[in-house]
């Protein structure tokens, strides 16, 4: 892959339509399920990419047999209905939160010893609330560096606590990790969130999937889950489009004044992300919610004040819009981004900055002014949403450079294609 990209303009309004790969969420999510469940389970439109590959091989590290055919987008796996054949492992998670996250919870229910380890900047990532979790269930779990940070050791013999507290204010991972693997425990668990709960949306996404394979769960209160250890059935079951991959379609759409379709996502998506649309629509934009399709039509943009908590993961497109706006924009309560591939915020003021877009840093998110971009190369942080979001920029004004837009790896491998062949039409 080149050191970095320069994005061309486009000297007319965006039009066309797209179908983004697979939920990089979902897919992950569903992996775990179906590993856990009996039976075997055919997934297709899943993503192929850095992240889904670091679990599915790390689900048949663990003894879990997964089939992969990303030229067909499928994966079918070998459910062990509920247990982990391997005793041992050693888990490479590379950069990936889910897989680190979903893994250590999954692992609790094995018997045996596991280490999960990742990259330079994944042993930065904060793992201690999913830790001090599992620590009070009565499972033998640390962080080996004692800094709250992977990698992790857990020693297990099985999940066998009726409750589980885990606080919610870093990451709804966490949460979703322990809420998975329940369903597969000796008795009912109840899952009780300590204080804010960060980016409810996501739960809401894991509840869904594992009712589809078969799960029971009640929430009595809010943030208070009585999963019933009913297990999993294996089936088939498909997977949506990325929502935070298309995102940026709907940004393009937005900045040109253009007009996009992305094929299958609807309102009743299953991820909580396709509220970004509201999001321009609150700055101006129109929008047509079709059975199988959103349609984002850009219109003049006017600056917002928002709180991203529930899309935070867009938050860093909508900052990329925002310098096209008239009138400053700020974002609020993602300060939880700050503990993602990179700090978000920190990333995200630096390199509009950079570009010459007058930016300022809050605790828990920042303020966008309107201006021209001027030419810069744009430095990603090895984090595929600044990459993707940053290019939209190049969109409207020459000389953005993208560097290492390999990174998009992560979950988006042919971000950059799809982008150009969606502009291609206007070029």
């Amino acid at each position: 892959m080149l050191d970095s990209v320069e994005i061309n303009p486009v000297p007319a309004p965006i039009r066309g339509s797209i179908r983004p790969p697979g939920s990089k969420s979902l897919t992950n999510r569903a992996l775990i399920i179906a590993a856990l469940a009996n039976g075997k389970t055919e997934l297709t439109g899943v993503l192929e990419s850095v992240d889904t590959r670091v679990m599915a091989t790390a689900l048949d590290t663990l003894g879990v047999h997964v089939e992969t055919d990303f030229d067909s987008h499928r994966m079918q796996v070998s459910g062990t209905g509920g247990t982990i054949p391997e005793t041992k492992a050693e888990l490479w998670c590379e950069n990936s939160g889910t897989s680190i996250r979903f893994l250590t919870a999954l692992c609790a229910i094995g018997n045996g010893t596991y280490r999960l380890d990742g990259n330079e900047r994944m042993r930065e990532r904060p793992i201690a609330p999913l830790v001090d979790a599992l620590a009070q269930a009565g499972v033998d779990v640390s962080c080996e560096l004692g800094n709250d940070c992977p990698p992790v050791i857990v020693r297990t013999t099985g999940l066998t606590a009726n409750t589980i507290e885990v606080s919610g204010s870093i990451s709804s991972q966490y949460l979703s990790g322990l809420l998975m693997v329940a369903p597969v425990a000796t008795q009912d668990i109840t899952v009780h969130v300590v204080g804010e709960l960060v980016s409810r949306p996501y739960i809401d996404m894991t509840l869904k999937v594992m009712r589809s394979f078969g799960a029971t769960i009640d929430e009595p209160t809010p943030n208070n889950f009585l999963v019933h250890a009913t297990g999993y059935t294996g089936q088939s079951y498909d997977i949506e489009p990325d929502a935070s991959a298309a995102s940026y379609f709907f940004a393009a759409a937005a900045i040109t004044s253009g007009e996009v379709t992305i094929e299958g996502l609807h309102r009743d998506a299953l991820q909580g992300d396709v509220g970004f649309v509201d999001a321009l629509v609150k700055m101006g934009c129109e929008a047509k919610w079709e059975e199988n399709s959103i349609t984002l039509i850009g219109k003049p943009l006017t600056g917002i004040d928002i709180d991203m908590n529930a899309i935070s993961d867009t938050a860093q497109t909508l900052a990329c819009v925002a310098p096209f706006a008239n009138g400053p924009t700020r974002i609020r309560n993602v300060a939880h981004n700050r503990v993602k591939e990179t700090d978000r915020i920190q990333a995200v003021v630096d390199e509009l900055n950079r570009a010459g877009i007058k930016s300022e840093e809050h605790e828990d998110g920042m303020t966008i002014h309107p201006g021209v971009p001027q030419p810069a190369t744009i430095h990603t942080y090895d984090d595929h949403r600044m990459a993707m979001s940053f290019a939209l920029l190049g969109l409207k004004v020459p000389g953005i450079r993208i560097s290492d837009p390999g990174c998009t790896s992560k979950t988006y491998p042919h971000y950059f294609e799809d982008l150009e062949s969606l502009c291609r039409g206007v070029r």
